[in-house]
C-alpha cells in the first residue's frame, strides 16, 4: 500500500518555507516540491552530495534540515 501525503501539508510547508526557522525540519514530499523532482532523484541528489543528507528523527520519521536546503537551493 503506498504511503499518501496530505497535499495540504506540503502546501502549507512550501508556502512558508522562506519564514520557516532554519532549525525547522521538512519531510521528502516538500524536498521534492522544493526541487521538481521525483523521491527517487531526491536520494540520488543525497547520494552524489548534492543535496544534504537528512535526519532521522524516529524510527520511521525521515526530514531534511530547512537551514541546509536553503544552502542547497542558493548553490
Amino acid at each position: 500500500m503506498a504511503h499518501r501525503t496530505n497535499q495540504s501539508a506540503v502546501s502549507d510547508a512550501l508556502t512558508n518555507f522562506d519564514s520557516s526557522p532554519d532549525s525547522a525540519n521538512v519531510r521528502l514530499p516538500v524536498v521534492q516540491s522544493l526541487f521538481a523532482c521525483s523521491g527517487a532523484t531526491v536520494w540520488r541528489m543525497v547520494k552524489r552530495g548534492t543535496l544534504p543528507a537528512p535526519r532521522k528523527l524516529s524510527e520511521r520519521v525521515t526530514a531534511w534540515n530547512v537551514g541546509e536546503l536553503r544552502k542547497a537551493l542558493a548553490k
